[in-house]
């Protein structure tokens, strides 16, 4: 069994979450959207905005580099399905509902659901690239 690199997935996280947002302000014209609403939903300010984004990233990545293993297909193929699951299960359904904006964030704009897709693309390219795990298990290294 291969241990997390912890190294690897807290700087994945990092990237991918700087990825995320030069994404986001490619596609809505605003830099730090997320840690402002964080921030302001929380009333906690811009900084724990910022706190608590890049934070979640990290612990994605983390996230991701223990159940990679598990998942199937090339690396590529690992990395887009956790975060379209992820984008799924916890923006759609959680977070952009508990923001006021309604599932997948339709109430707040019609072009949401794609937007936060792809903004998730750009963060699974570090999980791609720096997240490192066997994809076929060493079965002489299970062997006592």
């Amino acid at each position: 069994m291969k241990k997390i690199n912890w190294k690897m997935a807290i700087i994945a996280g990092l990237i991918g979450t700087i990825l995320f947002d030069l994404v986001g302000l490619f596609l809505t014209g605003t830099w730090w959207d997320i840690p402002g609403i964080l921030g302001a939903k929380t009333g906690l300010g811009l900084v724990y905005g910022i706190f608590g984004h890049y934070s979640n990233g990290i612990l994605l990545a983390i996230l991701f580099a223990g159940i990679a293993p598990s998942l199937w297909g090339p690396k590529w193929a690992r990395a887009i399905t956790f975060v379209v699951g992820e984008t799924i299960a916890l923006v759609w359904f959680f977070m952009l509902p508990l923001l006021g904006a309604g599932i997948a964030g339709l109430d707040m704009d019609p072009m949401m659901p794609i937007i936060t897709l792809v903004r998730h693309f750009a963060y699974a390219i570090p999980l791609i690239f720096l997240i490192d795990y066997d994809i076929i298990p060493n079965l002489k290294s299970s062997k006592n």
